[in-house]
C-alpha cells in the first residue's frame, strides 16, 4: 500500500518547529485513538532528532511510559531477519538465489524448489504455520510444523505475494543452520551490539520481560459487561520461540532508531546491499511483490518508502531519498501507527537551509 507524504500547509519553517509539531500531533493522535503508551522517534540525515514517550506504560498501575520501555515490534521483526539473511549472503553463507533445501534437509519435496528470497519476500507460495487462533495442529510448536508441513502449497512458488510466518520460521533456521549459534544470539552479536541496543530482547505477552510495556485493546471481548463495547482490557499475544525471526522482538524507538542509522550508512551492511534489500522481489510475471528482503516496499520509485509493521500498534517508516526516518511505537493493538507515522514524516522536509537550524 503506497503511503504519500500528505499536504499539511503551512510548512514547518526549522526543525524545532517540525519537533513541536510532532509532539502537537502525536498528543492529538493519542487522544483520539486513546492509545494508553507511545514512544516516537525521529531521525533525520542520521542522526535522532527528536525521541520522546508519552502516556502510560501500565495503565492500571499508572506507570508512565519512558525511554527504556520496551514495546513488541512483533512482525517489525521481519526487517531484522532481512538484515541478518543480507549478511550472511555477504558472508558468503547464504545464496539468497539458492533453494532454501541447499540449507534444510527435511523440507518436504514441493518446498525444495523455493528460493531464500522468495521466503523473505513472502512470494514462496507456502501455507501458513499460523491461523485466526495461533499455531495450527492443536499443539506444541513441533506438532504446528509437523501440520504445516504436510499441508499442499498455497499457490505455485513465485506466482503472487502472500504474507505468512512459515517464511521467517524457515529462515530462522537457516540462520542457526549457518551460523550454529541461536538466532536471538547472531542478532544481539551483530546487529543489536554494533548498532547500540543494550535494552533490545525477544519476547511475547507469557514472557517475564523487565520494563515491558502492557499491551491493550479496545476490541469488545464478547462478553455481557455493560462497558464491553468501550473498554480498555489487556491484549494477550503469543510469539512462539520457533517464530520470533517473524515477530519476537521488543525495543525501544531511541534503540530503533539506532539501528535505522547503522543500517542506512552501512554499519551493519554494506550500502548495495542496502538498496537490493529494500527492492521488491519479482514476481514470476516481472511484475513486484508487495516487500523486498524483510521490508514492506511502500513505494518503490523516488521518493522510496520502506517500512517495518508489527502487530497493528508499531511501526517505521524510513524514507531515504529524504534522509528521514519515523518510529512510533504504541501498546495499543488497533492503533496502526503506519497510518499517521506519513503525517508525521511530512513535519521533517523542510525547505532549504531551514533542514539545518
Amino acid at each position: 500500500m503506497l503511503m504519500s507524504l500528505p499536504c499539511l500547509a503551512p510548512a514547518a519553517t526549522s526543525l524545532q518547529d517540525a519537533n513541536e509539531r510532532a509532539r502537537t500531533y502525536v498528543r492529538q493522535t493519542m487522544a483520539e485513538q486513546r492509545i494508553p503508551g507511545l514512544q516516537l522517534a525521529v531521525v533525520k540525515d542520521g542522526r535522532i532528532v527528536l525521541s520522546e514517550s508519552y502516556g502510560y506504560a501500565n495503565v492500571e498501575n499508572k506507570v508512565p511510559a519512558t525511554p527504556k520501555t520496551l514495546f513488541p515490534i512483533n512482525s517489525a521483526t521481519k526487517s531484522f531477519t532481512g538484515v541478518a539473511l543480507m549478511q550472511l549472503a555477504q558472508a558468503g553463507q547464504v545464496d539468497l538465489d539458492a533453494p532454501a533445501s541447499r540449507y534444510l534437509d527435511d523440507l518436504p519435496a514441493a518446498w525444495r524448489p523455493i528460493r531464500v528470497r522468495q521466503l523473505l519476500g513472502h512470494t514462496s507460495g507456502l501455507p501458513d504455520i499460523v491461523d485466526q487462533r495461533g499455531l495450527i495442529g492443536g499443539g506444541n510448536e513441533a506438532a504446528a510444523w509437523n501440520a504445516v508441513k504436510a499441508l499442499p502449497l498455497d499457490a505455485p512458488i513465485g506466482q503472487r505475494f502472500a504474507y505468512n510466518q512459515t517464511n521467517y520460521g524457515l529462515l530462522a533456521q537457516i540462520i542457526v543452520k549457518q551460523t550454529r549459534m541461536p538466532y536471538e544470539q547472531y542478532l544481539a552479536q551483530r546487529q543489536f551490539a554494533v548498532a547500540g541496543m543494550p535494552l533490545t530482547t525477544f519476547g511475547d505477552s507469557y514472557d517475564l520481560v523487565p520494563n515491558a510495556a502492557t499491551i491493550y485493546s479496545h476490541t469488545p471481548r464478547g462478553t455481557l459487561a455493560k462497558n464491553d463495547n468501550d473498554r480498555l482490557s489487556r491484549w494477550i499475544y503469543d510469539m512462539p520461540y520457533s517464530l520470533w525471526a517473524g515477530g519476537g522482538i521488543q525495543t525501544t524507538a531511541e534503540e530503533l532508531s539506532h539501528w535505522l542509522i547503522a543500517v542506512s550508512n552501512g554499519r551493519l551492511i554494506p550500502k548495495d546491499a542496502v538498496q537490493r534489500m529494500w527492492t521488491p522481489e519479482k514476481l514470476n510475471d516481472g511484475s513486484d511483490g508487495a516487500w523486498g528482503a524483510g521490508w514492506p516496499v511502500l513505494q518503490a520509485a523516488p521518493p522510496r518508502q520502506v517500512a517495518g509493521i508489527g502487530g497493528a500498534r508499531a511501526a517505521f517508516i524510513v524514507y531515504p531519498d529524504d534522509g528521514l526516518a519515523v518510529v512510533v511505537l504504541t501498546n495499543l493493538a488497533g492503533a496502526n501507527p503506519q497510518r499517521f507515522i506519513p503525517k508525521i514524516a511530512e513535519f521533517y522536509v523542510l525547505p532549504g537551509p531551514a533542514a539545518k537550524r
